[in-house]
């Protein structure tokens, strides 16, 4: 188009003025609950108790095992069947998948949801019941029960032992491959536990619209500010106002990294109920291999002690019915959702809270969910602002180890 041509058709009013971004007139108050929320990403976590976690050797070891599906019984499950990577890594089904016969195929759902690995490293506990307080010993759940890997420690043994690669990059990471061919050999499945957490510490997501939003507020850039979508903008000062969405789904991984009743459905079969986190502490201290066990490293001479968070947790009547707080990076490619995968997408999660009663809370602690009674377009606003939490996995997270020499 000429420019005479566009100049007529301006003044005839055909063309139409360019529409500035807007930006919301948040308080100050408000800016500091959405700086609250970065930055992205956070310094690197490590698996607590478990000295191989950030050692490079490791990683590419726990890397190589997680996608190895003869560490199951049957030779046809491993850790990514279940954590997918293009999916986030999980499987995308209401409720995982386990075995009916041991080393059988996975055809029976099991009572809960997979979670994302994604940024696994940043929470404290981990399990929807918080069952275990470290990466590698939560590794030992799926490695051994009989409905998911059920694995068999002499036969990984002699799969590390055979397998050219795997021992390479055993060597790498621990020394001398395991000898032993007792039942239950002690020197290979904390050792490959461990190699698993140190892998999943490192799987993290990207940043994301809300993150380049929030480090424009920070540095005061308001035209940066202003690409972040008006939606998304009204749909996060819900979330962090009326909705009070934030106390739970706090900080730079929007995850207190605690439990809640969110009056979820607690049934996990007809006449079956799940206790949630009340079931997960008592599984978690009697655990051998928790932080308070012979077998987790210790902190070196002057650092936190990680152990402290499990020799003071307590079982209150009020963790009856509480379950994990997810993180909501990626929440939107993480469905279904809750910890049994009764929601089916967002805007049934967004519904449950919307419309919430308050008798169907089953805890006796402080009650902090009401409705949310959202008016007009303030659900769509919501869903935006949750989209915009959305970031897929870094290429570091899903980049295959070279051979191992």
């Amino acid at each position: 188009m000429s420019l005479r041509r566009w100049l007529a058709m301006a003044l005839l009013g055909l063309v139409a003025p360019a529409v500035p971004a807007a930006l919301l007139d948040f308080s100050d108050d408000e800016r500091a609950r959405i700086l609250s929320h970065g930055p992205w990403p956070p310094a690197p976590a490590r698996d607590p108790g478990n000295a191989q976690s950030g050692r490079p050797a490791a990683i590419a070891l726990g890397r190589a095992l997680f996608f190895e599906p003869r560490l199951s019984a049957g030779g046809n499950l491993a850790c990514a069947s279940c954590h997918v990577p293009h999916r986030g890594f999980t499987d995308g089904r209401p409720r995982a998948l386990g075995r009916s016969q041991p080393g059988g195929a996975a055809d029976t759902p099991l009572d809960r949801h997979t979670p994302t690995l994604l940024n696994a490293a940043q929470q404290r506990w981990w399990g929807w019941d918080g069952a275990f307080d470290s990466l590698w010993a939560q590794a030992l759940q799926p490695l051994l029960h009989p409905q998911e890997m059920g694995a068999d420690p002499a036969r990984l043994a002699g799969l590390l032992r055979s397998d050219a690669q795997l021992a390479c990059r055993w060597r790498h990471a621990h020394g001398a491959v395991p000898t032993d061919t007792t039942p239950d050999p002690p020197t290979v499945l904390v050792p490959l536990a461990k190699a698993l957490g140190a892998y999943v510490a490192t799987l993290q997501s990207r940043r994301t619209a809300f993150d380049d939003f929030r480090d424009a507020l920070v540095r005061g850039d308001r035209v940066a500010a202003a690409r972040y979508p008006l939606a998304a903008q009204r749909g996060l000062r819900i979330f962090i106002g009326r909705g009070n969405c934030s106390t739970c789904h706090a900080g730079p991984l929007f995850s207190n990294g605690e439990f809640g009743d969110i009056g979820a459905l607690f049934f996990s079969r007809p006449g079956v109920v799940d206790p949630g986190r009340h079931r997960g502490i008592a599984a978690l201290l009697a655990n051998r291999h928790n932080l308070l066990g012979p077998e987790a490293d210790r902190p070196p001479a002057g650092a936190d002690d990680p152990a402290l968070k499990t020799r003071h947790v307590l079982a209150q009547h009020r963790n009856f019915g509480e379950f994990k707080v997810p993180s909501l990076r990626h929440v939107a490619q993480t469905a279904p959702y809750f910890h049994d995968g009764q929601k089916a997408t967002l805007a049934d999660v967004v519904d449950h809270y919307d419309t919430l009663s308050p008798d169907r809370l089953h805890a006796d602690g402080e009650q902090i969910l009401k409705p949310l009674q959202l008016r007009g377009s303030e659900r769509a606003d919501l869903l935006a602002f949750l989209h915009s939490l959305d970031g897929g996995a870094t290429a570091a997270s899903l980049q295959p180890p070279a051979p191992c020499r």
